[in-house]
């Protein structure tokens, strides 16, 4: 089935600020090459039949460009991110904005939780991250408003501070994951939900391999995870590189930039 994304295009993308340890601000980075990139996965996205909506980029939110961030859409309702950091704070209200004014129903958040950065939906489940950036309190807040149990998982290492850059899910009823992002209680209730899980070596994991987005069939992943690209390969799913290496200077990859649009 087509899928719908959320994307945001990046005018304004600058590597200002550091608020992970992807971010080095002296290096800085190239936004005409991030921009040739974003448009090289919006344009995989199309190929693949899915709808890409896009929301107006804003001056002075370099990280706008992450829409997963900007919000949680189950069932054609709207849990709105509120964001950790200051530098990041005015994207929640401008993403539910966004979607309050194409007739979703939206809810704003009372507890910090980064959209899909930290809620990732299954057919019956949403697994959520905690450790670095969303409120585990968070995870009840979601629950009640969208109706799906959600699944608590403990991040551990601050590479990989979102839940989406440690896992990503193959279809409705597996995933794929690195288990050394989590803690010890998180990878055992991971290994008895999905016993037939990909596990991504920490080589792939490195490079963001597991900020990935499959719709069941196709995955597009960053291109140099080429271990998780050969198993998903054998596993009988559609691979699509990508080149994201400049988004990857703050810390995103092909999944930080597309926020899917569950249940219209």
């Amino acid at each position: 089935m087509p899928k719908h994304y959320l994307m945001c295009r990046p005018e304004h993308f600058t590597v200002e600020y550091a608020i992970n340890p992807w971010m080095d601000p002296e290096a800085g980075a190239d936004r005409d090459v991030a921009v040739r990139q974003w448009e090289g996965l919006k344009a995989a996205y199309e190929e693949l039949g899915h709808e890409v909506s896009l929301i107006d980029p804003i001056e002075g939110l370099p990280d706008m460009v992450f829409a997963a961030n900007g919000a949680l859409v189950v069932g054609g309702r709207v849990y709105g991110a509120r964001f950790a950091f200051p530098e990041r704070a005015a994207e929640g209200p401008a993403y539910l904005r966004w979607f309050a004014e194409n007739g979703y129903a939206t809810k704003e958040a009372t507890l910090t939780n980064e959209g899909e950065g930290d809620f990732l939906t299954l057919d019956e489940v949403i697994l959520a991250g905690t450790g670095f950036r969303t409120d585990v309190a968070a995870h009840m807040e979601a629950q009640e408003f969208l109706g799906l149990p959600v699944i608590s998982l403990k991040l551990v290492d601050p590479r990989f501070y979102h839940l989406d850059t440690a896992l990503f899910p193959l279809d409705g009823r597996n995933i794929a994951y690195y288990p050394g992002a989590f803690s010890k209680g998180s990878q055992e209730v991971l290994r008895r939900m999905f016993p037939d899980a990909v596990l991504a070596s920490a080589e792939d994991a490195a490079v963001l391999g597991l900020n990935a987005v499959s719709d069941g069939r196709s995955v597009v992943i960053n291109s140099e995870a080429a271990d998780l690209q050969l198993e998903l390969k054998r596993r009988g799913y559609e691979v699509i590189p990508v080149e994201l290496s400049e988004l990857r200077k703050a810390g995103g990859g092909p999944k930080c930039c597309t926020l899917e649009i569950r249940g219209e």
